[in-house]
């Protein structure tokens, strides 16, 4: 989740960087084709014909991490200890990352028979991937914060790939596999004192790297001979090798030898341009009817999503900066891809599975901003694709007899025909997100708002493992006017913990919420409202007990007096959600939500009251029905014992400074949501944060970025 530091208010350091997070704008057709983004034919069969020549441009900035192992390094004969591990063997902690910006070309060649697609392709990219100096760089047992004494790092500027690539074509998309040889210029470097008080002294050592890539991507047409796409790659250098570095000066001096290997994890944003344009097959009919979507079964569902966030902060006011401080000068990416698995057991009983792959960091490793800035970022972040169970529950209906509705095939939902009263009980693993605080303007940061306070309550401290998931049963009771809807949950054993405590009788979370609906007589436009209320019992500390220890001299560092301190602790509180159509395609939202301030947050945040509103327009009015405007502004607070706690260098969930000038964290978001087809979308966006982490010392910051989203 950290980024590289940048050169320069505004300015990426690497072009790659200012590439990836551009590289969709380049894709927004002339304004003829801008009212009609189908520029392919609108009665596609099954699938298109991807055969013939490509070229195309990729980036990525901070989605790209290097895995530089180190060791064991020698200096004169003898083993050094990393410094951050003391490990004595003198050898690095491997899978250490570096984020990095990568950008280059690419082109090659498909050949495709049916759906099934093979080819070959080749890039050539500059990057840097490196190890990050004063991270975790071995010394000659000086000091960490001296930068004179680093010992080893290593760089890659320039990489090419010659990789096959086996894939399958349906309705405007491909996905596909890939694997391949790599290759690559390294430089290892060592850096030591002259021993004479003068500047330090660098051995240099350059090496020709080859290897192997695995991989695999999607892409996805959206003109007639444009497509925009995501690929990932595993790259592997091989066994570590021995460097000879030179000598270290003086009586503890010595040859310098160490042995090193690399490997990174790349996901790139890909924008490809077909020559030849994209075709239908031969043995389709242009003038058939549109293969309907997934239409497999009555009883089953099939779905999935892509979703790819890149995103940066230039520079702002930091005077200081704390363990958990928002980093100014980075860019970072994210990556998740999700299928949506169901099955309908029984009339009326259905089955659901939601595995995920998710990849990289927020800004600062998720860290700085109380309202973070990327929904898609989580706490359980990964330099290389992570696979995780994120959903799997079973979901009993019970129809009341009345009025029925048809509920077509969706995400997490087979089609069907329901009674509207009816109770629902769900039980599984799920995110209390999928059923409560709901806002048809302000809630899936796949496609509206990024900024977590508003597509959340976000003085809700939902329980959570770090992915944002929870075990539990969930009950509600529909009709027409209103559902009342209520969920009995397992927490977190410890603020910021991947593991589910399962003593639920004892430390458990509990919400209830009732959603009014109505339609205004002066409007004759839907609107709802949705008043929650939320209580938890997590293993957390009391903001006002860990001060008072810590200025009272029983612990030197008050994070040492939460650790010590934490015991079973309740935090209730309140949410108000509105949403109101205004027109056909404008629509206003707003929500409040507050919390008792006086123990730790154990599950999304490190707010107590927050009060978020805004807009969000259709592209009707400029002939761009699809495409979204949204406009949103949120405040955040927390309580005076919680402010305490920062300025006297407390850390939460996501922020600490390490002292505090306290003021209200406000934060604006505007965003334009482009639909480049009917299920690909590129997002650009932009957030202002002033006060990030309450800190009056700090920013205002300001944050750029672009997604590419895509539904199946």
């Amino acid at each position: 989740m950290r980024g590289r530091a940048v050169r320069g208010p505004g300015r990426l350091r690497h072009p790659g960087a200012l590439l990836a997070i551009l590289l969709p704008a380049a894709a927004i057709p002339t304004a003829g084709w801008a009212a009609d983004p189908a520029a392919l034919p609108s009665n596609l069969p099954a699938y298109i014909d991807w055969s013939g020549p490509y070229l195309g441009l990729q980036g990525s900035a901070g989605a790209s991490f290097g895995a530089l192992n180190f060791g064991p390094t020698t200096v004169g004969g003898r083993a050094i200890p990393d410094f951050r591990t003391g490990d004595a063997t003198g050898r690095s902690d491997r899978g250490r990352e570096a984020t990095t910006a990568v950008g280059g070309v690419f082109g090659g060649w498909n050949w495709q028979r049916g759906p099934w697609l093979y080819g070959i392709e080749a890039d050539v990219s500059a990057a840097n991937l490196k190890r990050p100096v004063g991270s975790n760089a071995l010394r000659l047992g000086y000091e960490e914060a001296d930068p004179v004494f680093d010992v080893i790092r290593a760089k890659t500027d320039f990489y090419g790939l010659l990789r096959g690539r086996v894939g399958y074509s349906f309705d405007r998309a491909l996905v596909y596999a890939t694997f391949g040889l790599a290759g690559a210029s390294t430089r290892i470097l060592a850096t030591y004192p002259d021993g004479a008080g003068g500047p330090a002294a660098t051995a240099r050592r350059d090496e020709a790297s080859l290897g192997f890539t695995l991989g695999a991507g999607l892409q996805y047409a959206i003109t007639d001979r444009i497509a925009l796409g995501l690929d990932y790659r595993y790259i592997d250098y091989g066994e570590s090798r021995r460097f000879d570095l030179g000598t270290v000066p003086g009586p503890a001096g010595g040859a310098v030898s160490t042995r090193a290997a690399f490997t990174s994890n790349q996901m790139l944003a890909r924008l490809s341009w077909y020559p030849e344009g994209f075709r239908l097959p031969p043995e389709a009919d242009a003038t058939a009817p549109n293969v309907p979507d997934n239409d497999v079964s009555d009883r089953f569902t099939l779905h999935g999503q892509t979703t790819f966030v890149n995103q940066g902060v230039t520079g702002f006011r930091a005077p200081y900066r704390g363990e958990q401080s928002l980093v100014p000068h980075q860019a970072q990416a994210t990556t998740t891809a999700t299928a949506f698995i169901g099955f309908k057991l029984l009339e009326g009983t259905e089955l659901y599975y939601n595995p995920e792959f998710s990849q990289g960091f927020g800004l600062s490793r998720t860290l700085g901003v109380a309202g973070f800035v990327n929904g898609e970022a989580q706490k359980a972040g990964a330099p290389f694709p992570k696979l995780r169970s994120n959903r799997y529950f079973i979901r009993q209906t019970f129809g009341l007899g009345g009025e029925t509705e048809d509920v077509p095939d969706g995400i997490n939902q087979v089609a069907t025909r329901r009674d509207i009263e009816r109770i629902t009980v769900v039980a599984g693993k799920f995110a209390l997100g999928d059923f409560f605080d709901g806002n048809v303007y302000a809630h899936d940061p796949r496609i509206d708002f990024m900024n977590w306070s508003l597509w959340a309550a976000s003085a809700w401290d939902f329980p959570a493992n770090l992915p944002g998931f929870t075990q539990g049963v969930y009950v509600e009771y529909n009709r027409k006017e209103f559902a009342i809807r209520a969920a009995y949950t397992q927490v977190p054993k410890e603020p910021s913990s991947d593991v589910l405590d399962p003593r639920v009788f004892e430390r458990a979370g509990a919400v209830v919420e009732l959603e009014t609906r109505h339609t205004l007589p002066v409007l004759d436009q839907p609107g709802r409202v949705r008043l929650g209320a939320f209580t938890n019992v997590t293993n957390t500390a009391n903001y006002r007990q860990v001060v008072g220890l810590t200025l009272g001299g029983a612990f030197a560092d008050i994070n040492d007096a939460v650790q010590a301190t934490r015991r079973p602790r309740r935090k209730s509180g309140f949410y108000v959600n509105l949403e109101q159509a205004v027109t056909d395609d404008v629509g206003v939202f707003a929500r409040a939500s507050a919390n008792d301030g006086r123990n730790e947050s154990a599950s999304f945040t490190d707010i107590d009251a927050s009060l978020s509103g805004g807009v969000s327009i259709k592209g009707a009015a400029w002939d761009r029905p699809l495409d979204t405007i949204g406009l949103g502004a949120t405040m955040n607070a927390i309580s005076r014992d919680h402010r305490a706690f920062f300025a006297n260098g407390g850390l939460g969930l996501l922020i600490g400074d390490g002292r505090l000038t306290y003021a209200p964290e406000r934060a604006v978001e505007a965003y334009y949501a482009l639909s480049l087809a009917k299920f690909f979308t590129v997002t650009f966006d932009y957030q202002l944060v002033s006060n990030p982490a309450y800190n009056r010392d700090r920013g205002p910051a300001h944050f750029f970025g672009t997604r590419l989203h895509a539904d199946f």
